[in-house]
């Protein structure tokens, strides 16, 4: 396993070096200016689309409401909670700028991956619409350019299914599996049998169950997390000023060690802030595009808006919440009982123990529910990827698979989890950047036509 963890951090170091960094990225801030800053602009009004009734003659599987939760169920998840710690355990308060940075742009990457979703989306043999980076590599960049989009959607799809195991299902079971061990006693194996059979039961219904699991599921743990975290923020609410100083300090400055923190370089900020934003709200992965192809509407441009506020809600909301809590608290340069400072879930839970009675029980809670609802959305991401590659007659396949990983992933060690995770993410994440890229003009074509258009409602 040590050799094998080895080999995997030499790969996540390329995966994740100045090239994946600079193609993020470079991305965002091409969108970004093409859509002349577009994505925060209509922040408000992506909210008031998001509550909008659906026109009946809009074709799709579930309510654009339904596919957001379902897209932010598998983003919210253990990278807000544990994801975050591990970012400024690892890169210094700084991390969080980075975090912040990659997130604002990385609105209009995830804006322009939903945009391109509906845009080039189909319907299987069953009847259903289908769509994510795979089609619209292959139906987009392939009408121009037939070969090279098919073979960077077939990429693209090998990488989703097999990273869907990693992001989707390693981190957040196991994830689960040490929250539920260390504050309730419950064995880690017993965690993979009631993930398992849970996640078997919801699963075989489709998306739309999931869809429904996750609309109800998502919204009512954001408020509790976000809530729970407000009432630390306000507890130590005269550190938050020095908190936020820190986090645009050791932006720019090595952090220097203390207590627990060892210390971290300018360089290990970005790198972990970006790589740790990456993994919490997916923009640039493209995964999130594979919910939104299965949204009940007619227009791109309107599911991309709804699609945008994933990040925003994610990262800007969510992970800043936990950075707050985390960097108030002091619980960042506390040392646990092996005399290192503490990482991941154990972090967060520290810093919500230290400053509210029984505070860890709600990060363990939180947890386990945004953890629970990645496997879903993951899970369904995944299997579109498979149908792609094989068929939708095979996806029992697939499903199986994905609840036998549940077990067995339980019992992983955590550290080569995340960075098997890491590795996979990058790679997934390229042939989607360079699609993009190259459907970027249609992007901002559509774009231009709706924001014109006589019958617009901005």
């Amino acid at each position: 396993m040590e050799q094998l963890n080895t080999f995997i951090n030499e790969i996540n170091a390329f995966a994740w070096g100045p090239p994946m960094l600079g193609l993020l990225g470079f991305t965002g801030v091409l969108l970004t200016l093409g859509l002349v800053f577009m994505p925060w602009r209509k922040v408000v009004y992506g909210f008031r689309l998001l509550f909008e009734k659906n026109d009946p003659g809009d074709k799709g599987e579930v309510k654009p409401f339904n596919a957001l939760m379902t897209a932010l169920s598998a983003t919210v998840g253990t990278g807000n909670i544990a994801g975050v710690a591990t970012a400024i355990a690892l890169g210094g308060p700084g991390a969080i700028f980075y975090m912040w940075l990659i997130a604002l742009f990385g609105m209009a990457t995830k804006y322009a991956e939903a945009v391109c979703a509906v845009t080039y989306r189909e319907v299987d043999k069953a009847g259903k619409y289908v769509g994510g980076p795979m089609y619209y590599l292959r139906n987009g960049v392939g009408a121009f350019a037939p070969e090279l989009g098919k073979w960077l959607g077939l990429v693209f799809a090998v990488f989703g299914a097999v990273a869907a195991f990693g992001i989707g299902n390693a981190v957040q079971v196991n994830s689960m599996a040490v929250a539920l061990g260390e504050s309730f006693s419950v064995p880690k194996f017993v965690t993979g049998v009631i993930v398992a059979a849970l996640v078997g039961f919801v699963i075989i219904g489709g998306i739309r169950r999931i869809a429904e699991v996750a609309g109800t599921l998502v919204p009512a743990m954001i408020v509790l997390y976000v809530g729970s975290a407000l009432l630390v923020i306000l507890i130590n609410i005269t550190e938050v000023p020095h908190a936020i100083a820190l986090i645009f300090k050791h932006a720019f400055t090595p952090a220097a060690a203390t207590g627990g923190f060892a210390g971290a370089a300018v360089a290990a900020a970005v790198r972990f802030g970006v790589a740790r934003g990456v993994f919490s709200n997916e923009s640039g992965l493209g995964s999130a595009a594979i919910a939104h192809a299965a949204a009940k509407t007619n227009n791109p441009v309107r599911q991309g808006i709804i699609a945008m506020l994933g990040t925003f809600i994610d990262t800007i909301i969510v992970c800043t919440m936990t950075s707050l809590v985390i960097l108030t608290s002091g619980a960042w340069t506390v040392t646990g009982e092996d005399g290192a400072g503490l990482t991941g879930a154990a972090l967060t839970s520290t810093a919500f123990h230290t400053s509210i009675a029984g505070g860890q029980y709600i990060v363990t809670i939180a947890l386990t529910v945004f953890a629970f609802t990645t496997i879903l959305g993951w899970s369904y991401y995944g299997e579109r990827c498979w149908q792609y590659l094989f068929s939708e007659n095979s996806l029992i396949v697939y499903r199986v698979l994905w609840v036998v990983a549940a077990l067995g992933f339980a019992n992983v060690k955590v550290a080569f989890v995340w960075n098997l995770s890491d590795t996979l993410n990058g790679l997934m994440a390229v042939p989607n950047l360079v699609g993009l890229l190259l459907l970027a003009p249609v992007v901002f074509k559509v774009t231009h036509e709706y924001f014109n258009s006589k019958d617009r409602h901005s």
